[in-house]
């Protein structure tokens, strides 16, 4: 799957003065959007982070009211590797918690590597396919990662959903969330969607608090569109927003 890397105009990010408004002013714009486009069709097919940066967001979603999630059906964007069933830093068991148990959706298609993950990347990758992906609600890594993308990432992958090496810095973000004890916890490996395959959707939403985020959100802002800061990629996508909270946007004031 090809994505022009042409860029476009440039958003005005909404930044916030706290992590809660944040993910309120987000939430609201995500319910507003659902609504909508369920005036219009029958389902929307929606593709959600499972990272602390979404809490806020998902806790406010979970609570927006005129939304028949009957008609949703939920996909997630990467899951790691070799942890057992039940570990609770599985990205899948994440949003059940966060979200998936809290409301009705219509499915919720798990992201699990199994046995084997290769075939359940293929098998992943048929499912997202099978219609248009609606809506993307997503992070930017420290790294400037999207997903488990990490630079140098390429932004015309001709995979949907693959997996991948994770570095250094993207496994030390997660002891830095506190998903972890230590780095040696982390795995290090991970099935990701790949970055043509989220741009690949009508719209995005991109929630990014923190300190430890602003050099990675100045960077997807400013710096040129490549695989060395792979969310720069979001330039590219016609309809994308960019919510803040003051931490993450404290770089942007210079320059």
């Amino acid at each position: 799957m090809r994505i022009s890397l042409t860029e476009r105009p440039l958003p005005l990010p909404l930044i916030a003065a706290s992590r809660a408004e944040m993910g309120s002013r987000a939430a609201e714009e995500i319910a507003s959007e659902l609504r909508h486009r369920l005036q219009k069709q029958e389902s929307v097919r929606m593709i959600f982070a499972a990272a602390p940066s979404q809490s806020e967001m998902l806790a406010a979603l979970i609570e927006a009211p005129g939304i028949d999630w009957t008609r949703v059906t939920a996909f997630h964007m990467d899951e790691y590797l070799g942890l057992s069933p039940g570990a609770p830093q599985r990205f899948g068991l994440w949003l059940r918690r966060a979200i998936f148990d809290h409301l009705p959706f219509a499915a919720v298609e798990l992201l699990d590597p199994g046995d084997d993950p290769e075939a359940s990347a293929a098998a992943y990758a048929a499912k997202l396919a099978a219609a248009p992906i609606d809506i993307v609600c997503c992070g930017i890594g420290a790294n400037g990662h999207l997903a488990f993308n990490d630079p140098p990432a390429d932004l015309n992958d001709p995979a949907d959903v693959k997996v991948v090496e994770l570095d250094r810095a993207c496994r030390q973000q997660q002891v830095d969330d506190r998903c972890f004890e230590r780095i040696e916890d982390v795995p290090t490996h991970a099935l990701t969607l790949t970055i043509p395959r989220l741009l690949n959707s009508s719209r995005i939403f991109c929630c990014v608090p923190g300190a430890l985020k602003k050099t990675a959100v100045r960077r997807t802002l400013r710096d040129p569109i490549s695989g060395q800061v792979p969310a720069t990629a979001l330039r590219t996508h016609a309809n994308w927003s960019l919510y803040l909270d003051r931490d993450s946007a404290s770089e942007l004031s210079a320059g």
